[in-house]
C-alpha cells in the first residue's frame, strides 16, 4: 500500500533552501536548481563539486541528500518520440510516470507494468529498481533500452547494449551514480485496459493458494495487517476497452487515519483495532485504461522497508515476521504488502538471482520505526532477502560485495564515469566509493 504525493521544495536561480522527501525523514540544505535545457544542465554539472538529482521525493533512503547542488529535471523541455516499429519510445527522463503514461496513451501505447503510485520520475524509478507486481513482469528498469546521460564532465553521451555497453549495464539501475539521464529509450506495448478486483480472504487460504493464484492473474498482490487473520487480495487482469474509472483508494483512508492516530497515542491498542477494522467488508471492482488502474490515491505518510525474497521463501518469511510481531504484540500499524517480480540480469538489481517475492513493511510516520525495521530486517536477511535500494535498509559496503557478484564491475564503471565522485553523497560513498 505504498503511497506518495509531491513533497519536494525547490527554488530556481541556485537559491539555498530546505528540501525533504515525501515522508519528511530525509532532508537536505543544498543549492537547488531547475534547468530548462540540456545546455543549462550541462553547465550546472560542469561547475558542481557534488550533485544529486531529485524527483518526487520517494526514496526513504538518503539517496538525494546533499549539502551541495540538488537538481530537478521537472522543467526540462522534451516530448515523446515513438519508434517506427512502435516497440520503443524516447522519453524525457525527468517526466513523472503519470505524465509519461498519459502521453503514451494518446499514442495508443502503454508501459507493460507500473507500481501502485505514479508521481515518481521515470529516471528515478528506473535508478532504484522500482516495480509493480506480476510473475512474468520485471521492474521498470527492465524496460530501459538506452540512455542519454550528461556525465561528470558535462558532456552528453548515449549508451545502450551496443554503445558504451558497460555504462548502459550499470545505468539500468544506477542510483544516480553515472550521470544525469535526460532521455531514456523505453520498451512500450499497445495500450490496454485492466479490471481490478479487491476482496477479503483468510490468510491461511491465501498462503496455501497464492502460487496458483499468481499464475491465474496478470497482476496479484495482497496486504496483510499482522494482527489480523485476514488479508486484502488485489488482482488485475486485461479486459475489454471501457470508460476511465473514478479516482479511488484501496481502502477508506479517513477511518484508517483515525485508527492510526489512536495507535500512535495508545500503541497497545493496535492489535484489537486492526482486528476490528478487518471485520468490515472490504471489496471493490473497477475497470479502465491500464495507466489509470495501476495507481491508487494515497495521502497517509509512513516509513517503508522492502525486501526482495527468493520467491520460494517469500510466504514463509512473511509468516515468520508476522509471528514475531504477534509474539511481542508490536504496534505495527500498517499492513505488509506482498508482490511478485520476475527475474532480470541487471547488475545491482535484487531480482538478478531469480524471481522474487517483494515484501514491504510500513510504519506510520508519527510512530517509531528504526528498531522495528532493524529487527525485521534480520529476519528478511536470514531468509536470503535483498533490500529495495530506495527503502529503509542497513547494508554496508561488505554486504553489497557479498550480495551482488557484479558489484566490483559496477564500482569500476562508476570510477571511470565519475573519477572525482561528483555524483556521490555520504550514503552512496559508504556503499560504492
Amino acid at each position: 500500500m505504498t503511497n506518495f504525493s509531491r513533497g519536494d521544495s525547490f527554488a530556481t536561480g541556485g537559491k539555498r533552501m530546505g528540501w525533504s522527501n515525501w515522508s519528511g525523514s530525509v532532508t537536505a540544505s543544498g543549492q537547488l536548481a531547475r534547468p530548462q535545457s540540456e545546455d543549462e544542465l550541462a553547465a550546472l554539472v560542469r561547475s558542481a563539486k557534488r550533485l544529486r538529482v531529485v524527483g518526487a521525493g520517494h526514496s526513504f533512503m538518503p539517496l538525494c541528500e546533499s549539502g551541495d547542488l540538488i537538481v530537478s529535471l521537472e522543467d526540462m523541455a522534451g516530448r515523446v518520440h515513438v519508434a517506427a516499429d512502435r516497440r520503443t519510445a524516447h522519453i524525457p527522463a525527468g517526466w513523472s510516470i503519470r505524465r509519461l503514461t498519459a502521453a503514451l496513451w494518446d499514442e495508443g501505447l502503454a508501459l507493460a507494468n507500473q507500481g501502485d503510485v505514479n508521481p515518481q520520475s521515470l529516471a528515478g524509478a528506473m535508478a532504484t529498481g522500482t516495480h509493480g507486481t506480476g510473475v512474468a513482469l520485471g521492474s521498470l528498469s527492465t524496460f530501459a533500452r538506452g540512455f542519454r546521460l550528461v556525465g561528470a564532465d558535462g558532456e552528453a553521451r548515449w549508451c545502450d547494449a551496443a554503445t558504451n555497453a558497460d555504462l548502459y549495464q550499470a545505468q539500468r539501475l544506477s542510483l544516480g551514480l553515472f550521470g544525469v539521464a535526460t532521455e531514456i529509450e523505453v520498451a512500450v506495448v499497445p495500450a490496454f485496459h485492466l479490471s481490478e478486483r479487491i476482496e477479503k480472504r483468510r490468510w491461511a487460504e491465501v498462503r496455501e493458494s497464492f502460487d496458483a493464484l499468481a499464475q491465474q492473474h496478470r497482476h496479484i498482490e495482497f496486504w496483510f495487517f499482522p494482527h489480523s487473520d485476514d488479508v486484502i487480495l488485489k488482482t488485475l487482469d486485461p479486459c475489454d476497452p471501457c470508460d476511465p474509472p473514478p479516482t479511488t483508494t484501496d481502502m477508506e483512508e479517513a477511518s484508517f487515519r483515525r485508527i492510526l492516530d489512536i495507535s500512535a497515542r495508545l500503541p497497545f491498542l493496535t492489535p484489537v483495532l486492526q482486528r476490528l477494522m478487518m471485520k468490515s467488508s472490504l471489496s471493490g471492482r473497477r475497470r479502465g485504461p491500464a495507466h489509470a488502474i495501476f495507481p491508487s490515491d494515497r495521502t497517509i505518510r509512513f516509513e517503508e522497508m522492502e525486501y526482495e525474497m527468493p520467491r520460494a521463501a517469500g510466504l514463509d518469511a512473511l509468516a515468520d515476521v508476522v509471528a514475531w510481531i504477534r509474539k511481542k504484540r508490536l504496534p505495527v500499524t500498517f499492513p505488509f504488502e506482498y508482490r511478485t517480480v520476475a527475474a532480470d540480469d541487471i547488475w545491482m538489481s535484487p531480482m538478478n538471482a531469480g524471481p522474487v517475492a517483494a515484501i514491504s513493511m510500513h510504519q506510520y510516520a508519527k510512530m517509531p520505526w528504526q528498531t522495528l525495521f532493524a529487527e525485521a530486517e534480520a529476519i528478511f536477511r536470514g531468509a536470503g532477502g535483498r533490500p529495495h535500494w530506495a527503502k529503509r535498509h542497513r547494508l554496508n559496503r561488505a554486504d553489497v560485495a557479498a550480495l551482488y557478484p557484479m558489484a566490483g564491475r559496477y564500482i569500476a564503471v562508476r570510477r571511470a564515469a565519475d573519477p572525482h565522485g561528483k555524483f556521490l553523497n555520504p550514503h552512496l560513498e559508504a556503499l560504492f566509493s
